[in-house]
């Protein structure tokens, strides 16, 4: 009797397939950090921000839930929990959030994602830089500071050279010859990586940056900054040597500051926003186009396509032009 109901069953119902077993946010955050980002070859800093936001902000709240149980309201608790924070750390935490969801479904771990988070809108703030006149007080107290300081305030003004990027600039990335220096890495907690945007660039030298590299060149080891050791500089020494710098020149202090003064000085003199894109390394034109509001030379040429071409006079106007000219 058992043996007949249970054939019933199946030709009626089917077999019953065992409900697979959903792992918690948690439980699947390990699996993420072992194969994605490796396989994926993320850069280190961006790992490691990952890592942050799951920490801080993710796991706390939402560690313990299987990730096809992640709903919409949970996302709302998310947000107003963090309701102290700017809106860029909200979405970027919305985002990591999203993108180990997305992973989940493609590695089959659950069959759809569970919920949707509306990023915050982000007003974006103008860019701090130093006015011209700000910038050479800066270099002065720089290179009063020591040779280390006055060449990362110049790398970063007159090359726009991030901070990993300075420190991560060997002697054989600079040619003196061409008056030239190619970025090609950047160093984030003593690794070297690609730039962020993963691409090589040339970066022509100012007078005033090359006649400094050659000034300083050293024998200590293949770094531009290192130190008496031949050790590399940290991006943390670096950020405190400019700071030093800044206080003594009252001006606002920062290294990524530089990187804006060296966008907006070549915007204010009148740069194309693509030149100044290749020359900084942004990905996306949007990034340089915070700085073109401070080029008036481009302004003034674009309202100058507003006026009529004008019109050259008949030949006959011009001799009788020229003849009253004469008789006068």
């Amino acid at each position: 009797r058992w043996g007949e109901q249970r054939e019933r069953q199946l030709l009626v119902s089917g077999p019953v397939t065992k409900k697979k077993e959903v792992p918690t946010l948690k439980e699947f955050a390990t699996r993420f950090f072992n194969d994605h980002p490796t396989a994926n070859r993320h850069k280190p800093s961006g790992i490691a921000s990952k890592e942050t936001v799951l920490r801080i902000h993710l796991l706390p709240l939402l560690g313990d839930k299987r990730l096809d149980a992640i709903n919409s309201a949970d996302v709302q608790q998310l947000k107003a929990r963090m309701a102290s924070k700017a809106p860029k750390t909200v979405n970027n935490t919305l985002t990591v959030l999203n993108v180990v969801l997305k992973k989940a479904v493609e590695w089959s771990v659950i069959e759809r994602l569970p919920c949707n988070g509306t990023l915050l809108p982000v007003t974006r703030k103008e860019a701090t830089f130093h006015d011209f006149e700000a910038y050479e007080r800066l270099v002065s107290a720089a290179r009063v500071k020591g040779w280390r300081t006055h060449l990362i305030v110049l790398l970063g003004a007159e090359a726009g050279l991030r901070a990993g990027e300075m420190v991560a600039l060997e002697w054989k990335d600079v040619d003196a010859a061409q008056k030239q220096l190619r970025v090609r890495q950047s160093a984030w907690r003593g690794q070297l990586t690609t730039p962020k945007n993963g691409k090589e660039r040339l970066v022509p030298l100012t007078d005033r940056l090359a006649g400094a590299l050659a000034q300083y060149h050293h024998l200590r080891g293949p770094r531009v900054l290192c130190k008496d050791s031949g050790e590399p500089l940290s991006r943390q020494s670096a950020w405190t040597r400019v700071r030093r710098a800044a206080k003594q020149a009252k001006v606002p202090t920062g290294v990524h500051i530089l990187r804006h003064t060296f966008c907006s000085h070549l915007a204010m003199r009148g740069a194309p926003g693509r030149s100044i894109q290749e020359l900084a390394g942004h990905q996306e034109l949007s990034m340089t186009q915070r700085y073109m509001h401070l080029s008036q030379a481009a302004l003034n040429d674009a309202i100058r396509l507003l006026e009529p071409p004008q019109r050259s006079p008949p030949r006959g106007d011009i001799v009788e032009t020229a003849d009253r000219a004469l008789v006068s």
